[in-house]
């Protein structure tokens, strides 16, 4: 009797917050590590490399409403271009040039463009989500055609000139302060949205992924929790078109073209989705290849790019980060 009083009931600490934090650490670190290569590697061509981190942006928005919430959607890039023309209109239209109002004005041109697409996108479900975010894409490409007083039309916005950064780091003809500035921002997005991911919300946008039902049935709204969510999106692919703007000093019909939004789905597919680094990673291995293989064979360079894509969906139908960060969990399960 006295035995079983003096036994001590020992509860285990559950390891996911210490492993998280591991793993956010790890990402930042993996982040820095690949912009410190590419800055020495690629010292004449960091254009593409600012390039590459825009794009991503525009990537990881598309994650939040598809990796995370299921959200079928291939006009994601009329996000993108609504923050890059909030900037550049600023820019341009009103002469207010200093780059961190340019992102601020692209974060809320971003963030209505989500608030708009995620009231029309979310009355469908499934294959009519995809109509609507196709017909939306084009709505806001003839839009901002049409708009050519304020947007340029078809020879796009010019006339965008960007202060220095704080008064001292000025927009250098190499790109030196350009792909710096959009590294910080990529790991300010990074870290804020692995915070977000981790949240209650973001358990709850998951949740209404995998069974919107029973959600409902627990008092929440599936539907307010996927605006809220879109909305977020918006804001970070405003920080991509933003940057877009601010680095190249122009703003054309591309950025809201139908085609960066089919391929910024391909990149997510390609690295991950419901993954930030699968995101991140995706656009990194399709924007350098696709850049490789159409310089060194500009005829056939789609050929080539289709049969990785093909390889990627037939043999790693995670992702390539995705099916990596599986095969090293059963590695480490089997170890144990």
């Amino acid at each position: 009797m006295a035995a079983v009083m003096n036994t001590e009931v020992t509860v285990p600490v559950p390891a996911r917050p210490r492993r998280s934090i591991v793993r956010d650490v790890a990402g930042v670190a993996a982040i820095m590590v690949v912009a410190v290569f590419g800055y020495f590697l690629f010292p004449d061509n960091l254009a593409l490399l600012t390039r590459i981190v825009a794009v991503a942006m525009l990537v990881l928005s598309l994650d939040l409403v598809t990796g995370y919430c299921g959200v079928a959607t291939l006009g994601h890039a009329a996000l993108f271009g609504s923050g890059a023309y909030a900037a550049g209109i600023l820019s341009a239209h009103y002469g207010i040039n200093d780059p961190l109002l340019m992102t601020l004005a692209g974060i809320a041109g971003g963030a209505a463009a989500g608030l708009v697409s995620g009231a029309v996108i979310l009355r469908g479900h499934g294959l009519p989500q995809l109509v609507l975010s196709i017909a939306l894409v084009h709505l806001f490409h003839e839009f901002a055609n049409k708009a050519s007083s304020w947007t340029g039309g078809s020879d796009g916005l010019s006339g965008i000139t960007p202060d220095p950064i704080f008064g001292y780091f000025e927009f250098d003809l190499y790109g030196h302060t350009a792909f710096v500035f959009a590294i910080v921002l990529l790991l300010i997005v990074f870290v804020l949205l692995r915070l977000l991911v981790r949240s209650p919300f973001g358990m709850l946008c998951r949740g209404v992924k995998e069974d919107p039902v029973r959600v409902r049935a627990m008092g929440a709204s599936p539907k307010a929790a996927l605006m809220r969510m879109y909305v977020i999106s918006g804001a970070v692919a405003g920080v991509g078109g933003a940057l877009n703007a601010i680095t190249t000093q122009v703003v054309g019909l591309d950025s809201l073209s139908f085609t960066l939004s089919a391929e910024s789905l391909v990149m997510l597919v390609l690295g991950g989705t419901g993954s930030l680094l699968g995101a991140l990673s995706g656009t990194v291995i399709f924007m350098l290849f696709e850049d490789y293989v159409s310089a060194a064979n500009p005829f056939h360079w789609l050929t080539m790019v289709g049969v990785l894509l093909i390889g990627v969906v037939l043999f790693a139908p995670k992702g390539l980060y995705g099916t990596a960060a599986a095969f090293l969990n059963r590695k480490k399960e089997a170890g144990q």
